[in-house]
C-alpha cells in the first residue's frame, strides 16, 4: 500500500510485464488486438512492499487489450482493507504505449489508481492518483533485465509529488522455474501527509508453471521501514513470504 493504504501493487504491473505465452492470449486478427485476463489469489496484496490488504489475502484481476500498434489499454482490480476507511476495493485504469528499439523493449504510459465506493470523510482526503510510468526491459537469455520509473504529481493521500524507481532482473532456472528478484526505492513530497518517510523496498521470488497454465509465485518481501516509521506502528511493512496462485487467459 502506499500507505496504509495505496495501490498498483508489485502484483498487477508485474503481471502486465510478462511475456505470457500465446496460449494464454486471445487475438482478435480482424481488429488486430491481443487480450489477456489474469485472474489471481495471493496470501497478501503488496504495493512496494507494503499491505494493502492489512497482511490478509486477496482476489484480483488483471486485463490487457493491445492492438498490434503497441497502443493498450488495460485494468487491475483488487479487494483492499484499509484501518478507518470504507475502502474495499481498488480499482486501476492503464494505458500506454509498447514498442521495442534494439532489442529493448519499452512501455510508456499511465496509471489512474481509484477506489470506488470510498466516501471522503469530511476534512479527508483523496485517496485516487495518477502515475506516469516508464518500463524497460533487455534480454541476454537466461536473464531479462528490467526498470521501472514512475512519478506521480500528486501521490495517494495528496501528499504532493512523488518518485519510484524499481531494478531487477528475472533469471530462468532448470526445470522451468523462475527466479525473479526487484529493489526499489519511493520518494514522497509529503512524508507526514502520507504517513511513512522515504523508503526501499525488496523481494526475492521464484515462480513456475504448475499445471495447465496455472502458475505459482513464492516469494519473500520486505522493506526498511521500522514499525515506528509505517503508518503509527502498523505491521503492514514487516518482512514476509507471499504465495500467488494466477491463470493467465
Amino acid at each position: 500500500m502506499k500507505s496504509p493504504l495505496a495501490c498498483a501493487s508489485a502484483l498487477s504491473l508485474s503481471i502486465l510485464s510478462l511475456s505470457l505465452p500465446a496460449a494464454a492470449q486471445t487475438t482478435i486478427d480482424s481488429v488486430g488486438l491481443t487480450v489477456t485476463a489474469t485472474p489471481a489469489v495471493s496470501s497478501d496484496y503488496l504495493f512496494r512492499g507494503i499491505s494493502q490488504t492489512r497482511n490478509r489475502p486477496a482476489i484480483s484481476l488483471t486485463l490487457d487489450v493491445q492492438h498490434e500498434s503497441g497502443l493498450y489499454v488495460g485494468g487491475f482490480l483488487s479487494n483492499v482493507t484499509f484501518p478507518g476507511s470504507n475502502a474495499r476495493q481498488e480499482l486501476d485504469l492503464l494505458a500506454g504505449y509498447r514498442f521495442e528499439v534494439g532489442g529493448l523493449a519499452l512501455d510508456l504510459g499511465g496509471v489512474f489508481y481509484t477506489y470506488p465506493g470510498y466516501d471522503k470523510p469530511e476534512g479527508g482526503y483523496d485517496y485516487n492518483y495518477f502515475e506516469a510510468m516508464a518500463k524497460a526491459s533487455y534480454t541476454l537469455d537466461p536473464v531479462k533485465f528490467l526498470g521501472t520509473a514512475a512519478w506521480s504529481p500528486d501521490f495517494y493521500f495528496e501528499s504532493g509529488s512523488a518518485v519510484y524507481l524499481e531494478a531487477g532482473a528475472d533469471v530462468g532456472l532448470p526445470l522451468d522455474f523462475t527466479l525473479a528478484g526487484r529493489f526499489g526505492y519511493q520518494w514522497i513530497d509529503r512524508n507526514p501527509r502520507y504517513g511513512a518517510p522515504d523508503y526501499a523496498n525488496w523481494s526475492v521470488a521464484v515462480s513456475r508453471e504448475i499445471y495447465a497454465g496455472f502458475m505459482l509465485t513464492v516469494g519473500y518481501y520486505d522493506t526498511n521501514l521500522s514499525k515506528t516509521d509505517c503508518f503509527a506502528g502498523a505491521k503492514y511493512c514487516d518482512a514476509r513470504a507471499m504465495v500467488t496462485l494466477s491463470r493467465a487467459f
